[in-house]
């Protein structure tokens, strides 16, 4: 481990996740805001439910570690709500089941730390058409609807209340974009860059307005190693120098 230590945050979930550093992804993006405040740690995996989530719990995030995270971001899902293959293989999840591993997972996180924070995220839509045309000689059909996502988007979000737990229900937030199953995706299921952006709006906006003490939103967290400096680069008046530490005019987007 390299130091001085940072507060971490850990993206935790199925591949939504695991793909968050690509195509301008959500992990990225946060990435970038937080540079210099707060370390984002990827545990993505593709393809993976919330069953076979609960069966790492103890390794990915043990108990006895260390240095526990500050916050944890939870996304499982999308392969919950597909439609049963008739083998009973796959990855779908009864809905029941679903919203009990969630809590299991939500129960765990608690138990890390008193000062743990966690934000879930629900099954967002899918364009139904695409996932439809994806589907290749490699898998079995694809059953994906959005009626399916919206009754475990529901539920995670009913979850959430009952618990106490931080939620982003990306389900309604992505269809508020225009043309979103066009734009939010790419492949009808996959975060576009498009889509990462409502995501990353949708987490700051949690993250400030959040009671936490401390606050965990980009902007009350300070920067690291940020004092003054001579090697700093010199200013117009050719006496002073100018701290870049908090500069962000590199930014596409200036999140608040």
């Amino acid at each position: 481990m390299v130091g001085p230590a940072r507060p971490q945050f850990v993206l935790f979930g199925s591949s939504i996740v695991q793909l968050s550093f690509s195509n301008g992804g959500w992990g990225a993006i946060l990435s970038d805001i937080y540079a210099r405040k707060a370390d984002i740690l990827l545990r993505g995996y593709y393809g993976w439910n919330s069953r076979r989530a609960i069966q790492v719990l103890d390794q990915v995030f043990p108990k006895d570690a260390a240095m526990q995270p500050s916050l944890v971001i939870v996304y499982f899902g999308g392969n919950d709500s597909m439609g049963p293959h008739s083998s009973g293989l796959g990855p779908h999840v009864p809905l029941p089941e679903y919203v009990e591993n969630m809590r299991k997972i939500a129960i765990h996180l608690k138990s890390l730390s008193d000062t743990i924070r966690i934000i879930f995220l629900t099954c967002p839509p899918v364009d139904e058409a695409r996932v439809c045309q994806g589907t290749s000689g490699i898998f079995s059909e694809l059953v994906r609807t959005n009626e399916l996502c919206k009754r475990y988007s529901d539920a995670c979000v009913k979850l959430c209340q009952e618990l106490g737990v931080k939620v982003v229900d990306l389900f309604t937030a992505l269809q508020q974009k225009d043309g979103w199953m066009t734009a939010c995706f790419t492949d009808g299921i996959h975060l576009s860059e498009e889509g990462s952006k409502i995501v990353v709006a949708e987490i700051l906006k949690v993250l400030k307005q959040a009671e936490w003490k401390p606050s965990l939103h980009w902007k009350s967290m300070p920067s690291e190693f940020a004092e003054n400096s001579p090697y700093d680069l010199v200013a117009a008046d050719g006496k002073t120098t100018l701290n870049p530490s908090d500069w962000t005019f590199h930014r596409e987007i200036q999140w608040d």
